[in-house]
Protein backbone atom coordinates (compact mmCIF):
# COMPACT_ATOMS: atom_id res chain seq x y z
CA UNK A 1 0.00 0.00 0.00
CA UNK A 2 1.32 3.39 -0.97
CA UNK A 3 2.03 5.69 1.95
CA UNK A 4 -0.19 8.78 2.07
CA UNK A 5 1.27 12.18 1.33
CA UNK A 6 2.50 14.33 4.18
CA UNK A 7 -0.36 16.79 4.49
CA UNK A 8 -0.38 18.98 7.57
CA UNK A 9 -3.13 20.82 9.35
CA UNK A 10 -4.94 23.54 7.38
CA UNK A 11 -5.21 25.94 10.30
CA UNK A 12 -2.94 27.64 12.80
CA UNK A 13 -2.36 25.63 15.98
CA UNK A 14 -1.59 26.72 19.51
CA UNK A 15 0.26 24.70 22.15
CA UNK A 16 0.79 25.39 25.83
CA UNK A 17 4.32 24.68 27.04
CA UNK A 18 4.23 21.93 29.66
CA UNK A 19 6.47 21.36 32.66
CA UNK A 20 8.64 18.84 30.79
CA UNK A 21 9.47 21.43 28.11
CA UNK A 22 10.48 24.20 30.49
CA UNK A 23 13.74 25.94 29.42
CA UNK A 24 13.87 23.97 26.14
CA UNK A 25 14.98 25.60 22.89
CA UNK A 26 12.33 26.20 20.25
CA UNK A 27 13.99 23.92 17.69
CA UNK A 28 14.26 21.16 20.29
CA UNK A 29 10.55 21.50 21.05
CA UNK A 30 9.74 20.86 17.38
CA UNK A 31 12.06 17.85 17.35
CA UNK A 32 10.19 16.39 20.32
CA UNK A 33 6.60 17.09 19.30
CA UNK A 34 6.70 17.61 15.51
CA UNK A 35 9.72 15.59 14.36
CA UNK A 36 8.66 15.62 10.69
CA UNK A 37 9.18 19.40 10.57
CA UNK A 38 12.81 19.94 9.59
CA UNK A 39 15.16 22.50 11.05
CA UNK A 40 15.15 24.50 7.80
CA UNK A 41 11.36 24.82 7.95
CA UNK A 42 11.44 25.90 11.60
CA UNK A 43 14.11 28.50 10.77
CA UNK A 44 12.05 29.87 7.88
CA UNK A 45 8.92 30.08 10.02
CA UNK A 46 10.82 31.91 12.76
CA UNK A 47 12.55 34.25 10.29
CA UNK A 48 9.26 35.23 8.63
CA UNK A 49 7.46 35.68 11.95
CA UNK A 50 5.02 32.79 11.53
CA UNK A 51 6.02 31.30 14.91
CA UNK A 52 4.87 33.31 17.91
CA UNK A 53 5.48 32.81 21.64
CA UNK A 54 2.88 34.70 23.71
CA UNK A 55 2.18 36.79 20.61
CA UNK A 56 5.84 37.80 20.08
CA UNK A 57 8.30 36.74 17.41
CA UNK A 58 10.76 34.02 18.40
CA UNK A 59 14.05 32.64 17.10
CA UNK A 60 15.08 29.01 16.87
CA UNK A 61 17.27 29.40 19.98
CA UNK A 62 14.52 30.99 22.09
CA UNK A 63 14.06 29.23 25.44
CA UNK A 64 10.47 28.26 26.19
CA UNK A 65 8.98 28.59 29.66
CA UNK A 66 6.21 26.64 31.30
CA UNK A 67 2.77 28.11 30.58
CA UNK A 68 3.74 30.05 27.45
CA UNK A 69 1.49 29.74 24.40
CA UNK A 70 3.24 28.67 21.20
CA UNK A 71 1.64 29.55 17.86
CA UNK A 72 2.56 27.14 15.03
CA UNK A 73 1.59 27.69 11.36
CA UNK A 74 -0.12 24.98 9.29
CA UNK A 75 2.00 21.97 8.37
CA UNK A 76 3.96 19.29 10.12
CA UNK A 77 1.15 17.15 11.49
CA UNK A 78 1.96 13.56 12.42
CA UNK A 79 0.10 11.04 10.28
CA UNK A 80 0.21 7.35 11.25
CA UNK A 81 1.79 5.13 8.63
CA UNK A 82 4.14 7.72 7.13
CA UNK A 83 7.42 6.18 6.01
CA UNK A 84 10.27 7.10 8.35
CA UNK A 85 8.03 7.73 11.36
CA UNK A 86 8.86 5.34 14.19
CA UNK A 87 5.81 3.49 15.38
CA UNK A 88 6.17 1.36 18.51
CA UNK A 89 4.40 -1.94 18.67
CA UNK A 90 1.83 -2.17 21.45
CA UNK A 91 2.93 -4.21 24.45
CA UNK A 92 1.35 -7.53 25.20
CA UNK A 93 -0.37 -8.26 28.49
CA UNK A 94 2.61 -10.35 29.59
CA UNK A 95 5.03 -7.49 28.89
CA UNK A 96 2.88 -4.99 30.77
CA UNK A 97 2.68 -7.39 33.72
CA UNK A 98 6.49 -7.84 33.67
CA UNK A 99 7.04 -4.07 33.65
CA UNK A 100 4.69 -3.52 36.57
CA UNK A 101 6.24 -6.38 38.57
CA UNK A 102 9.65 -4.68 38.46
CA UNK A 103 8.46 -1.44 40.11
CA UNK A 104 9.85 -0.78 43.59
CA UNK A 105 8.80 2.87 43.96
CA UNK A 106 7.50 5.62 41.71
CA UNK A 107 6.43 9.25 41.92
CA UNK A 108 6.08 12.22 39.59
CA UNK A 109 9.84 12.42 38.94
CA UNK A 110 11.12 8.84 38.82
CA UNK A 111 10.33 5.15 38.67
CA UNK A 112 12.62 2.77 40.60
CA UNK A 113 12.80 -0.70 39.05
CA UNK A 114 14.32 -4.00 40.17
CA UNK A 115 15.79 -5.31 36.92
CA UNK A 116 15.94 -9.11 36.72
CA UNK A 117 19.11 -10.83 35.44
CA UNK A 118 19.14 -11.71 31.75
CA UNK A 119 17.07 -8.67 30.69
CA UNK A 120 19.01 -6.03 28.75
CA UNK A 121 18.62 -2.36 29.67
CA UNK A 122 18.58 -1.16 26.06
CA UNK A 123 18.07 -2.79 22.69
CA UNK A 124 20.79 -3.64 20.21
CA UNK A 125 21.69 -6.06 17.46
CA UNK A 126 19.58 -9.15 18.03
CA UNK A 127 18.14 -7.77 21.30
CA UNK A 128 14.39 -7.24 21.13
CA UNK A 129 13.35 -7.68 24.78
CA UNK A 130 14.74 -4.90 26.99
CA UNK A 131 13.75 -2.47 29.74
CA UNK A 132 13.60 0.52 27.39
CA UNK A 133 10.95 -1.20 25.32
CA UNK A 134 8.86 -1.99 28.40
CA UNK A 135 8.66 1.66 29.47
CA UNK A 136 5.64 2.13 27.19
CA UNK A 137 3.65 0.47 29.95
CA UNK A 138 3.95 3.72 31.97
CA UNK A 139 3.14 6.18 29.17
CA UNK A 140 -0.56 6.36 30.03
CA UNK A 141 0.16 7.62 33.54
CA UNK A 142 1.94 10.80 32.35
CA UNK A 143 2.14 12.80 29.13
CA UNK A 144 5.84 12.02 28.55
CA UNK A 145 7.47 8.65 28.05
CA UNK A 146 9.88 7.62 30.86
CA UNK A 147 13.59 7.82 30.03
CA UNK A 148 16.61 5.80 31.08
CA UNK A 149 19.19 7.66 33.17
CA UNK A 150 21.80 4.93 33.75
CA UNK A 151 22.26 1.30 32.76
CA UNK A 152 23.01 -2.12 34.18
CA UNK A 153 24.67 -5.02 32.38
CA UNK A 154 22.36 -7.65 30.98
CA UNK A 155 23.38 -10.28 33.55
CA UNK A 156 23.41 -7.79 36.47
CA UNK A 157 20.25 -7.44 38.55
CA UNK A 158 19.06 -4.76 40.93
CA UNK A 159 18.07 -1.10 41.27
CA UNK A 160 17.52 0.83 38.03
CA UNK A 161 16.28 4.44 38.04
CA UNK A 162 14.05 5.75 35.24
CA UNK A 163 13.14 9.45 34.88
CA UNK A 164 9.56 10.41 34.07
CA UNK A 165 10.29 13.74 32.36
CA UNK A 166 13.02 15.54 30.48
CA UNK A 167 13.75 17.86 33.40
CA UNK A 168 14.03 15.06 35.93
CA UNK A 169 16.23 13.09 33.50
CA UNK A 170 18.62 16.06 33.26
CA UNK A 171 18.59 16.42 37.06
CA UNK A 172 19.42 12.76 37.72
CA UNK A 173 22.03 12.65 34.95
CA UNK A 174 23.96 15.47 36.61
CA UNK A 175 23.94 13.56 39.92
CA UNK A 176 25.30 10.43 38.31
CA UNK A 177 27.96 12.26 36.29
CA UNK A 178 28.93 14.38 39.31
CA UNK A 179 29.50 11.23 41.42
CA UNK A 180 27.09 12.40 44.12
CA UNK A 181 24.80 9.39 43.66
CA UNK A 182 25.85 6.38 45.75
CA UNK A 183 25.45 2.92 44.24
CA UNK A 184 25.97 -0.18 46.38
CA UNK A 185 26.48 -3.60 44.77
CA UNK A 186 26.62 -7.05 46.31
CA UNK A 187 28.76 -9.75 44.76
CA UNK A 188 30.08 -13.23 45.46
CA UNK A 189 33.74 -13.51 44.46
CA UNK A 190 36.21 -16.36 44.14
CA UNK A 191 38.77 -16.46 46.96
CA UNK A 192 39.33 -14.19 49.95
CA UNK A 193 41.04 -10.78 49.49
CA UNK A 194 43.92 -10.12 51.88
CA UNK A 195 42.74 -6.53 52.43
CA UNK A 196 39.24 -6.50 53.89
CA UNK A 197 38.48 -2.86 53.06
CA UNK A 198 40.36 -1.64 50.02
CA UNK A 199 40.34 0.71 47.05
CA UNK A 200 41.09 -0.39 43.48
CA UNK A 201 42.43 2.33 41.20
CA UNK A 202 43.17 0.87 37.77
CA UNK A 203 42.48 2.63 34.44
CA UNK A 204 40.22 0.83 31.97
CA UNK A 205 39.99 0.88 28.18
CA UNK A 206 38.39 -1.17 25.43
CA UNK A 207 40.19 -4.37 24.56
CA UNK A 208 41.33 -4.33 20.91
CA UNK A 209 39.72 -6.83 18.60
CA UNK A 210 36.50 -7.19 20.61
CA UNK A 211 34.47 -4.42 18.99
CA UNK A 212 34.15 -2.64 22.33
CA UNK A 213 32.35 -5.60 23.90
CA UNK A 214 35.15 -6.33 26.37
CA UNK A 215 37.21 -4.05 28.58
CA UNK A 216 40.68 -4.42 30.07
CA UNK A 217 43.05 -2.76 32.54
CA UNK A 218 45.20 -0.27 30.62
CA UNK A 219 48.09 1.39 32.47
CA UNK A 220 49.77 2.73 29.34
CA UNK A 221 48.27 6.18 29.84
CA UNK A 222 45.47 5.68 27.30
CA UNK A 223 42.92 4.16 29.71
CA UNK A 224 40.18 6.03 31.56
CA UNK A 225 40.60 6.43 35.30
CA UNK A 226 38.44 4.06 37.36
CA UNK A 227 38.05 3.70 41.14
CA UNK A 228 36.22 0.97 43.05
CA UNK A 229 35.92 0.51 46.79
CA UNK A 230 35.22 -2.94 48.19
CA UNK A 231 34.44 -4.27 51.66
CA UNK A 232 34.36 -7.94 52.67
CA UNK A 233 31.05 -8.75 54.40
CA UNK A 234 31.53 -12.48 54.95
CA UNK A 235 33.52 -15.51 53.87
CA UNK A 236 32.79 -19.18 53.24
CA UNK A 237 36.02 -20.98 54.04
CA UNK A 238 38.79 -20.02 51.63
CA UNK A 239 36.79 -20.46 48.44
CA UNK A 240 34.20 -17.65 48.36
CA UNK A 241 33.69 -14.19 49.83
CA UNK A 242 30.64 -11.95 49.99
CA UNK A 243 31.67 -8.36 49.24
CA UNK A 244 30.12 -4.92 48.93
CA UNK A 245 31.26 -2.92 45.88
CA UNK A 246 30.99 0.84 45.42
CA UNK A 247 31.92 2.19 41.97
CA UNK A 248 33.22 5.74 42.38
CA UNK A 249 33.43 6.11 38.59
CA UNK A 250 31.06 4.84 35.93
CA UNK A 251 33.14 2.85 33.43
CA UNK A 252 31.77 -0.03 31.39
CA UNK A 253 32.13 -3.38 33.22
CA UNK A 254 34.19 -1.57 35.86
CA UNK A 255 33.36 -3.85 38.81
CA UNK A 256 33.89 -7.02 36.82
CA UNK A 257 37.23 -5.89 35.37
CA UNK A 258 38.58 -4.64 38.71
CA UNK A 259 37.70 -7.77 40.68
CA UNK A 260 39.22 -10.01 38.02
CA UNK A 261 42.35 -7.81 37.95
CA UNK A 262 43.07 -8.41 41.66
CA UNK A 263 42.62 -12.16 41.25
CA UNK A 264 39.08 -12.47 42.65
CA UNK A 265 36.59 -12.63 39.76
CA UNK A 266 32.87 -12.45 40.38
CA UNK A 267 31.25 -15.88 40.61
CA UNK A 268 29.66 -16.75 37.26
CA UNK A 269 31.53 -14.06 35.27
CA UNK A 270 33.18 -16.26 32.67
CA UNK A 271 33.82 -13.29 30.40
CA UNK A 272 36.53 -11.86 32.67
CA UNK A 273 37.23 -14.73 35.06
CA UNK A 274 37.28 -17.66 32.66
CA UNK A 275 36.61 -21.15 34.01
CA UNK A 276 38.00 -20.11 37.37
CA UNK A 277 34.92 -17.93 37.96
CA UNK A 278 32.60 -20.94 38.36
CA UNK A 279 32.28 -22.81 41.65
CA UNK A 280 31.83 -26.53 41.93
CA UNK A 281 28.74 -28.15 43.39
CA UNK A 282 25.23 -26.80 43.07
CA UNK A 283 26.15 -23.09 43.00
CA UNK A 284 24.43 -21.43 40.04
CA UNK A 285 26.56 -20.60 37.01
CA UNK A 286 24.77 -17.25 36.58
CA UNK A 287 26.65 -14.08 37.45
CA UNK A 288 26.36 -13.10 41.11
CA UNK A 289 26.38 -9.29 40.83
CA UNK A 290 23.41 -7.35 42.20
CA UNK A 291 22.77 -3.59 42.43
CA UNK A 292 21.57 -3.70 46.01
CA UNK A 293 21.03 -0.05 46.91
CA UNK A 294 20.78 3.42 45.34
CA UNK A 295 20.88 6.72 47.18
CA UNK A 296 20.39 9.88 45.13
CA UNK A 297 18.98 13.37 45.56
CA UNK A 298 15.37 13.98 44.46
CA UNK A 299 14.44 16.99 42.26
CA UNK A 300 12.08 18.22 44.98
CA UNK A 301 14.83 18.21 47.61
CA UNK A 302 14.21 14.84 49.25
CA UNK A 303 16.57 11.87 49.23
CA UNK A 304 15.84 8.64 47.35
CA UNK A 305 17.21 5.61 49.21
CA UNK A 306 15.96 2.32 47.76
CA UNK A 307 17.12 -1.30 48.19
CA UNK A 308 16.29 -4.19 45.86
CA UNK A 309 15.82 -7.80 47.01
CA UNK A 310 18.10 -10.50 45.62
CA UNK A 311 17.13 -12.63 42.62
CA UNK A 312 16.38 -16.30 43.17
CA UNK A 313 19.74 -17.76 42.09
CA UNK A 314 21.69 -15.23 44.20
CA UNK A 315 19.56 -15.85 47.30
CA UNK A 316 19.92 -19.63 46.90
CA UNK A 317 23.72 -19.37 46.65
CA UNK A 318 23.81 -17.12 49.73
CA UNK A 319 21.80 -19.64 51.75
CA UNK A 320 23.96 -22.55 50.60
CA UNK A 321 27.17 -20.72 51.58
CA UNK A 322 25.77 -19.73 54.98
CA UNK A 323 25.36 -15.99 54.36
CA UNK A 324 22.42 -14.00 55.77
CA UNK A 325 21.00 -11.10 53.79
CA UNK A 326 20.33 -8.93 56.84
CA UNK A 327 24.08 -8.83 57.64
CA UNK A 328 25.00 -7.10 54.40
CA UNK A 329 23.53 -3.59 54.71
CA UNK A 330 26.60 -1.73 55.97
CA UNK A 331 26.69 1.97 56.76
CA UNK A 332 27.53 4.19 53.81
CA UNK A 333 30.67 6.16 54.61
CA UNK A 334 30.80 9.76 53.39
CA UNK A 335 33.51 9.14 50.81
CA UNK A 336 34.08 12.16 48.62
CA UNK A 337 34.89 10.96 45.10
CA UNK A 338 37.83 12.53 43.32
CA UNK A 339 36.56 14.73 40.45
CA UNK A 340 37.33 13.61 36.93
CA UNK A 341 39.32 16.77 36.22
CA UNK A 342 41.55 16.07 39.21
CA UNK A 343 42.19 12.53 37.97
CA UNK A 344 43.08 13.87 34.53
CA UNK A 345 45.49 16.38 36.07
CA UNK A 346 47.16 13.60 38.05
CA UNK A 347 47.57 11.47 34.95
CA UNK A 348 48.98 14.42 32.98
CA UNK A 349 51.40 15.24 35.80
CA UNK A 350 52.66 11.65 35.95
CA UNK A 351 53.09 11.57 32.18
CA UNK A 352 55.01 14.86 32.24
CA UNK A 353 57.29 13.53 34.97
CA UNK A 354 58.17 10.43 32.95
CA UNK A 355 58.77 12.53 29.85
CA UNK A 356 61.14 14.87 31.70
CA UNK A 357 63.01 11.89 33.10
CA UNK A 358 63.57 10.46 29.63
CA UNK A 359 64.74 13.80 28.25
CA UNK A 360 67.11 14.55 31.13
CA UNK A 361 70.05 12.80 29.50
CA UNK A 362 69.39 14.54 26.20
CA UNK A 363 69.42 17.95 27.88
CA UNK A 364 72.81 17.16 29.41
CA UNK A 365 74.19 16.28 26.00
CA UNK A 366 72.85 19.51 24.54
CA UNK A 367 74.59 21.43 27.33
CA UNK A 368 77.91 19.86 26.24
CA UNK A 369 77.25 20.80 22.62
CA UNK A 370 77.09 17.23 21.35
CA UNK A 371 74.35 15.76 19.24
CA UNK A 372 71.17 14.72 21.03
CA UNK A 373 70.86 11.25 19.60
CA UNK A 374 71.84 9.24 16.60
CA UNK A 375 69.98 10.48 13.59
CA UNK A 376 69.58 14.01 14.94
CA UNK A 377 66.86 15.44 17.09
CA UNK A 378 66.36 18.30 19.48
CA UNK A 379 67.50 21.90 19.13
CA UNK A 380 70.99 22.77 17.93
CA UNK A 381 73.22 24.73 20.34
CA UNK A 382 73.89 28.34 19.43
CA UNK A 383 76.35 31.08 20.41
CA UNK A 384 79.31 30.30 22.66
CA UNK A 385 77.93 26.85 23.42
CA UNK A 386 77.93 26.02 19.70
CA UNK A 387 81.53 27.26 19.26
CA UNK A 388 82.76 25.26 22.24
CA UNK A 389 80.95 22.18 21.00
CA UNK A 390 82.49 22.53 17.54
CA UNK A 391 86.03 22.76 18.97
CA UNK A 392 85.47 19.77 21.23
CA UNK A 393 84.07 17.74 18.37
CA UNK A 394 86.98 18.67 16.03
CA UNK A 395 89.73 18.18 18.60
CA UNK A 396 92.93 20.23 19.20
CA UNK A 397 94.76 21.85 16.27
CA UNK A 398 97.67 19.91 14.76
CA UNK A 399 101.16 21.42 14.54
CA UNK A 400 103.04 21.57 11.26
CA UNK A 401 106.68 20.51 10.75
CA UNK A 402 107.96 23.86 12.03
CA UNK A 403 106.08 23.51 15.31
CA UNK A 404 103.44 26.18 14.60
CA UNK A 405 99.84 25.17 15.06
CA UNK A 406 97.68 25.05 11.97
CA UNK A 407 94.77 27.43 11.70
CA UNK A 408 91.31 25.88 11.78
CA UNK A 409 89.83 28.51 9.49
CA UNK A 410 90.70 29.94 6.09
CA UNK A 411 94.19 31.20 5.30
CA UNK A 412 94.32 34.96 5.66
CA UNK A 413 95.22 37.01 2.57
CA UNK A 414 98.46 38.94 2.17
CA UNK A 415 98.52 42.73 2.49
CA UNK A 416 98.49 43.07 -1.30
CA UNK A 417 95.22 41.15 -1.43
CA UNK A 418 96.63 37.98 -2.96
CA UNK A 419 96.20 34.68 -1.22
CA UNK A 420 99.46 32.90 -0.34
CA UNK A 421 100.54 29.99 -2.49
CA UNK A 422 99.53 26.65 -1.11
CA UNK A 423 102.54 24.59 -0.09
CA UNK A 424 102.69 20.87 -0.39
CA UNK A 425 102.73 19.02 2.88
CA UNK A 426 106.14 17.73 3.87
CA UNK A 427 106.40 14.00 4.49
CA UNK A 428 106.81 12.96 8.08
CA UNK A 429 110.12 11.61 9.29
CA UNK A 430 110.15 7.90 9.96
CA UNK A 431 110.09 6.90 13.59
CA UNK A 432 113.50 6.50 15.27
CA UNK A 433 115.42 8.93 13.00
CA UNK A 434 117.12 12.12 14.13
CA UNK A 435 116.67 14.25 11.05
CA UNK A 436 113.57 15.21 9.18
CA UNK A 437 113.54 14.55 5.42
CA UNK A 438 114.62 17.34 3.11
CA UNK A 439 111.92 19.80 2.04
CA UNK A 440 113.45 20.32 -1.41
CA UNK A 441 111.37 19.23 -4.32
CA UNK A 442 114.51 18.23 -6.35
CA UNK A 443 114.95 14.52 -7.04
CA UNK A 444 117.34 12.68 -4.80
CA UNK A 445 120.68 11.50 -6.16
CA UNK A 446 121.35 7.82 -6.25
CA UNK A 447 123.43 6.98 -3.19
CA UNK A 448 126.04 4.21 -3.36
CA UNK A 449 125.24 1.00 -1.69
CA UNK A 450 126.56 0.80 1.82
CA UNK A 451 128.96 -1.88 2.96
CA UNK A 452 127.50 -5.01 4.43
CA UNK A 453 126.64 -4.82 8.09
CA UNK A 454 128.84 -6.53 10.61
CA UNK A 455 127.59 -9.46 12.58
CA UNK A 456 128.35 -7.73 15.89
CA UNK A 457 125.41 -7.68 18.29
CA UNK A 458 123.40 -4.49 18.61
CA UNK A 459 123.80 -2.31 21.64
CA UNK A 460 120.96 -2.39 24.10
CA UNK A 461 122.05 0.80 25.89
CA UNK A 462 120.66 4.27 25.46
CA UNK A 463 120.70 5.78 22.02
CA UNK A 464 123.45 8.26 21.32
CA UNK A 465 123.03 11.50 19.51
CA UNK A 466 121.39 14.85 20.13
CA UNK A 467 118.06 14.88 21.99
CA UNK A 468 114.89 15.66 20.02
CA UNK A 469 113.41 19.07 20.73
CA UNK A 470 110.11 19.10 22.57
CA UNK A 471 107.01 19.96 20.59
CA UNK A 472 105.53 23.37 21.33
CA UNK A 473 102.47 23.36 23.63
CA UNK A 474 99.15 23.02 21.86
CA UNK A 475 96.69 25.85 21.92
CA UNK A 476 93.75 25.28 24.21
CA UNK A 477 90.33 25.95 22.72
CA UNK A 478 88.80 29.14 23.86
Amino acid sequence: MKAPKKTGEDHVRQFTVQHDDNDVRLDRWFKRHLPDVGFATVSRWARTGQIRVDGKRADVDTRLLKGQVLRVPPGGALIPGIKGQRVRKPLTDAQIELAESMVLEKDRAAIILNKPPGLATQGGTGTFEHVDGLLDAFVGETDARPRLVHRLDKDTSGVLLVARSANSAAFFSKRFSGRTARKIYWALIVGIPEIKDGMIELPISKQPGTGGEKMMVDESGEGQSARTRYRVIGRAGNSTAWVELQPLTGRTHQLRVHMAAIGHPIVGDGKYGGQGAFLTGSISRKMHLHARRLRIEHPEGDLIDVSAPLPEHFAASMAQLGFHEEDGDLAIDPIKPIPEKTMQKRAAKAHSKEYRKERRGERRKRADGTSVAAGGGGRKPTGKRAAAGALLAKGPAKADSRGAPKSAGRTSAKPDGKAPARKSAAPRAPAGTDKAPARSAAPRSAAPKSAPRSAAPRSTGPKSGPARPKAPPRDKPR
